[in-house]
């Protein structure tokens, strides 16, 4: 595994973590995620050397820790930028802890994100692989 790789690339999940919170909206932010899963996919295909899928994994995984990091930390200005958020957590459990609402959820999004970042560096490495050979 290339750690260093996967700490660089994670910080674009920190970059998006301090965006969400006032700057980017939300029905835009997956044009934001898609450009970055495309970019990092790229990058995992020509840097990693194997593992391509698992590195995207992870990628995701240490993104989540970032997201839900800060937007725990400033989790009132992110609430009220994103009112559909704050609406949300009104109907799950756990209504009086918001915050630990999302630090239990952050894994499952975690997981479901890498397994799209896993599959995004999968193909790529096989676009390029064949790009290569061809």
């Amino acid at each position: 595994m290339n750690w260093k790789l996967i700490f660089q690339l994670s910080v674009f999940g920190l970059i998006m973590a301090f965006g969400t919170i006032s700057l980017i909206p939300q029905n835009f932010e997956f044009l934001f995620w898609l450009v970055i899963f495309a970019f990092c996919g790229t990058v995992i295909a020509k840097a990693a050397g194997g593992r391509y899928f698992l590195h995207g994994f992870v990628v995701s995984l240490v993104n989540s820790v970032w997201i839900t990091l800060i937007h725990v930390i400033f989790y009132s200005t992110y609430t009220a930028h994103h009112p559909d958020i704050a609406k949300m957590t009104e109907s799950l459990p756990l209504i009086n802890h918001p915050r630990l609402l999302m630090v239990l959820m952050a894994p499952i999004y975690g997981v479901l994100f890498g397994l799209i970042l896993g599959l995004f560096s999968f193909i790529s490495a096989k676009i390029f692989k064949s790009k290569i050979a061809g």
